[in-house]
């Protein structure tokens, strides 16, 4: 994909028309004075960054659990290189970057431990209450759970931020012949009935490129942890021809390299590629749709910042080969299931006596709730553990906390 040169943005201080503006935001939901010395975005990602929700992201899973070893990723060390990647795509494309950086800094405060599993442990014991969707749980930890503020409950973020937040990954709502229509977790719909988000257009462009920036961050990190853990090798990266063709080219140059420079020769050029294929075809949608507003790219009903078509087949590729070779992978299988069983377990026992959650908050009115509001009330004290937090607190409750090493 051909970039524009001419046309990128190299210096923090330059703003495409169809950008964000910080100075134009369509505000918070509790109106609050301006700052004399910072825009309304910087704000928000500054009170992100202040978060207990960001601080627990430290001890959270990526893929292998945390006590698997020092180097591997967590959801924080994750969440930090998806940032750096939006703020790079934001400035080549002159976009608000503090707007971009604040909604990949913000976009996995919902995720529960153990990652994935943990989720998928928690809305099947949600299921009779709504369930559990990470997105929406995001959107209860920043205006609802994080409560340090004397005027309001959460962060009171800018309408951008939490739109940004809620639809980086493209509208929750259809619009088509028969109307508006569409899933949309109750959380969500609850927060919308106060403070519209506008479900069913397309969010900014710094939050679109976000989105990506997620895909190619755990795209490539995922495999340098897979290659660092042996549960994936060269050879194994041989299935994909865009990195076989990336290994032939570092080998080229570097007949002699060591396994750990090859590999992280590798993926710097991995992430290249990827980020500049973003830029490419994002100006050549910029090109013709034209827009002269941040509600023209939310009106433009398709993606902006998106991968070209063989870069997207060549991001299957990837994604097939991290699930057959590590996320499907019988140690990681094991783990997943004893994982499963600590959310589980927590869950039952939280249910059954409220006052163990001695921490939460709200412990003292749970008991005179019904089961739905007492189920979510549980359900945002499991999400907010760290994995080492909730494998204590199994061990405290229980005679056996299985082994997630």
């Amino acid at each position: 994909m051909m970039i524009d040169t001419g046309t990128l943005g190299f210096g923090s201080g330059e703003r495409a028309v169809y950008a964000a503006n910080p100075w134009a935001s369509r505000g918070r939901m509790f109106p609050e004075e301006e700052s004399l010395t910072r825009s309304e975005f910087q704000r928000d990602r500054d009170r992100i960054v202040h978060t207990a929700a960001f601080r627990r992201l430290k001890h959270k899973t990526q893929v292998f659990i945390s006590p698997d070893g020092d180097h591997y990723r967590t959801r924080l060390t994750h969440t930090i290189e998806v940032a750096q990647i939006a703020r790079a795509l934001a400035r080549a494309l002159k976009l608000d970057e503090d707007l971009a950086e604040g909604v990949a800094l913000v976009h996995d405060f919902g995720h529960t431990p153990f990652g994935h599993t943990g989720e998928d442990a928690l809305d099947e014991m949600l299921k009779p209450y709504g369930g559990f969707d990470h997105n929406a749980q995001s959107l209860r930890v920043v205006t609802k759970l994080e409560r340090r503020y004397a005027e309001f409950d959460g962060l009171n973020l800018t309408w951008e931020s939490l739109e940004g937040l809620v639809k980086h990954n493209g509208p929750l709502l259809t619009k088509d012949r028969k109307g508006i229509h569409g899933p949309v977790p109750q959380p969500i719909r609850d927060y919308c009935e106060l403070h519209d988000l506008e479900l069913a257009s397309y969010a900014s462009l710094e939050a679109q490129v976000a989105a990506i920036a997620d895909d190619i961050a755990y795209n490539t990190h995922d495999i340098d942890d897979g290659l660092r853990s042996g549960l994936l090798t060269f050879e194994m990266l041989e299935e994909v021809p865009f990195l076989a063709g990336l290994m032939a080219e570092v080998r080229g140059r570097y007949p002699h390299l060591e396994p750990s420079r090859f590999a992280y020769e590798v993926t710097r050029r991995q992430i290249t590629h990827m980020v500049e294929d973003v830029i490419g075809v994002a100006q050549d949608n910029l090109k013709k749709l034209k827009p002269q507003s941040a509600d023209d790219i939310r009106a433009a009903n398709h993606v902006i910042a998106t991968f070209s078509e063989e870069m997207a087949e060549t991001d299957r590729r990837i994604k097939k080969l991290l699930f057959s070779h590590i996320y499907r992978h019988p140690d990681i299988m094991r783990i997943r299931a004893g994982a499963t069983q600590i959310v589980q377990d927590l869950f039952k026992a939280y249910m059954d006596d409220p006052t163990l959650m001695r921490s939460h908050y709200w412990v003292d009115h749970i008991a005179g709730l019904g089961q739905a509001a007492r189920a979510r009330h549980v359900g945002d004290y499991l999400a907010g553990m760290t994995d080492t937090y909730a494998i204590k607190a199994h061990a405290a409750l229980f005679d056996h906390t299985p082994d997630l090493r």
